[in-house]
């Protein structure tokens, strides 16, 4: 069990050009950020198609770096090239076949939330009687319902709910970058 004091707590000191030049490029990476998030939100089919093929093209250059290295390191055995052919296959199939690769991405990605809402409630669980423990139960809570609600409509919704959860996720994003932003000359005073 974890158990943290709050007079443990570690307090950083910035200079003051160092607060000036993060506040800056955090408001503008917030502002681009909401701008994407509310854009993927608005018209979430598009964003879970831009995110599928965006994967899918990692994937082969992923692949195609890895059989470089492979190559360079004078593999002899085909088993050093078994990598980069399976990132380049799956790769090829997430730009071929987006749909399909907006239904595996669902997949992964309530896996990940239900994942996420254990993680947030063990730490709440951790964290209690601290301040903040119920927060980070909510989190917990909320994670969990996402996660259901995208495995209940999955691979049916994956089209909608894939861009959508990433567009608010962007969202959120950008305002958390945005408030971290305005409090940076605070952090230095």
């Amino acid at each position: 069990m974890l158990h943290v004091n709050e007079n443990d707590l570690t307090v950083f000191k910035f200079d003051h050009a160092f607060a000036t030049r993060f506040r800056k490029f955090s408001l503008i990476a917030g502002v681009l950020l909401i701008i994407v998030g509310i854009a993927g939100a608005v018209v979430p089919q598009v964003m879970s198609l831009v995110v599928s093929v965006f994967l899918g093209w990692l994937l082969i250059a992923g692949g195609v770096l890895t059989a470089y290295l492979a190559f360079l390191g004078r593999g002899r055995s085909m088993i050093a090239f078994l990598k980069p052919v399976l990132l380049i296959v799956t790769g090829a199939l997430f730009v071929l076949f987006p749909l399909a690769g907006m239904a595996a991405l669902a997949l992964l990605l309530s896996v990940y939330l239900l994942l996420d809402a254990f993680g947030g409630f063990g730490l709440a669980y951790d964290l209690y009687p601290m301040r903040g423990w119920g927060w980070m139960a909510f989190n917990g809570l909320m994670s969990f319902l996402l996660a259901v609600i995208l495995f209940a409509g999955w691979p049916i919704t994956s089209p909608i709910m894939v861009g959508l959860f990433i567009g608010i996720s962007l969202f959120f994003d950008g305002l958390a970058l945005i408030v971290i932003g305005y409090l940076a000359d605070r952090i230095v005073r």
